[in-house]
C-alpha cells in the first residue's frame, strides 16, 4: 500500500478526495481537488463540511455495498461453472470467455476495497494532522487505534488472505496486479480441464473472502463517518456559541452616565 501523503496542503487528498471520488461534490470544487493552493478548510465551513461528510459517506456505503453484491454474484456464478466442468471434458471456448470476464471482475473488485481503504485511510491522516480536536477525539477501535492504522490492517490482511490463497494453487499476487497480467494467466489455465478447474475454484474463494471483507470495510466506513460527523458538528456548535457571545458582547447597552455631576472648569 502507498504511503499516504502528509502535508498540511493535501486537504483534497483526504476527506474531499474521497467525496470526489465518489462523485458526491459539484464540479465546481474540482479545481480545488486537483491540488489549487486554496485548502478545503478555507473553502467550506464547518455546515458544508458536516454535509460533504454525509454524502460521502453515503457514496461510499452504496458503493461497498454493491461491491459485496456483485462479488456474491460471482461467487455463485463460479460455483455453477465448477459443477459445469465436473460434467464436461473442459469448458467451451464462449462459457470460459464468461469466466475470464468474471475473475477479472473479481480482481476488480478487490482493486476497489483496497481504495476506499487507502482513501479513507488518508482522511484521517490528513484531518488529524490539520485539526487537533480530531486527533484527541477517542473512538471505539481496539487498543486505541487510529481509523488511518485501522485501515492499514484490514488492507494488509485482505491482500495477504489473497495471496494466501493463490500459492495455495501454485499462483502468485502478482498474476491479478493488472487485467493483462489476470488475462494471461487465465489463458494460460483455459488450456487444461485441471487449469480451468482450478482458477474456478480460486476464484471461487476469493470470491467469498471478498463478501466478508466487505461487509468488515463497510462497518469501518460507517463508524468512520459517524465519527467524523459527531466531530464537525461540535466544532460548528463551539463556533457558535462563541459568536453568540460575541454578538451579546458588542450588542450590548452602554451604561447610563446621567445624574452624574457634570465637570466645569475652575479658575
Amino acid at each position: 500500500m502507498p504511503h499516504r501523503c502528509s502535508t498540511s496542503n493535501k486537504w483534497s487528498a483526504g476527506l474531499a478526495a474521497v467525496a470526489l471520488t465518489m462523485g458526491a461534490v459539484a464540479p465546481t470544487h474540482a479545481g480545488t481537488a486537483a491540488g489549487a493552493a486554496t485548502e478545503w478548510t478555507q473553502v467550506l465551513n464547518n455546515g458544508e463540511l458536516i454535509s460533504l461528510v454525509g454524502k460521502s459517506g453515503e457514496q461510499i456505503q452504496n458503493q461497498i455495498t454493491q461491491i459485496n453484491q456483485l462479488a456474491e454474484q460471482i461467487q455463485n456464478q463460479l460455483k455453477i461453472y465448477e459443477n459445469m466442468l465436473q460434467n464436461t471434458a473442459q469448458l467451451p471456448s464462449h462459457v470460459w470467455g464468461q469466466v475470464e470476464s468474471d475473475l477479472n471482475q473479481l480482481r476488480s473488485i478487490v482493486d476497489q476495497g483496497q481504495s476506499i481503504s487507502f482513501s479513507m485511510g488518508n482522511a484521517d491522516d490528513v484531518l488529524q494532522q490539520r485539526f487537533k480536536s480530531y486527533a484527541d477525539l477517542k473512538s471505539n477501535l481496539p487498543n486505541a487505534e487510529s481509523f488511518s492504522s485501522t485501515y492499514q490492517t484490514w488492507s494488509d490482511t485482505n491482500r495477504d488472505t489473497i495471496a494466501g490463497t493463490l500459492k495455495a494453487a501454485s499462483l502468485t499476487a502478482d498474476q491479478l496486479d493488472s487485467e493483462e497480467d489476470t488475462m494471461f494467466s487465465l489463458r494460460s489455465m483455459s488450456e487444461t480441464a485441471d487449469g480451468q478447474m482450478k482458477a474456478l475454484q480460486v476464484g471461487h474463494e476469493i470470491a467469498a473472502q471478498q463478501v466478508a471483507q466487505m461487509q468488515k470495510l463497510r462497518g469501518l466506513v460507517s463508524q468512520q463517518i459517524t465519527m467524523m460527523g459527531t466531530w464537525l458538528q461540535t466544532e460548528q456548535t463551539d463556533k457558535d456559541l462563541a459568536q453568540a457571545r460575541r454578538e451579546k458582547f458588542f450588542n450590548a447597552i452602554a451604561p447610563s452616565t446621567s445624574g452624574g455631576q457634570k465637570m466645569g472648569i475652575e479658575w
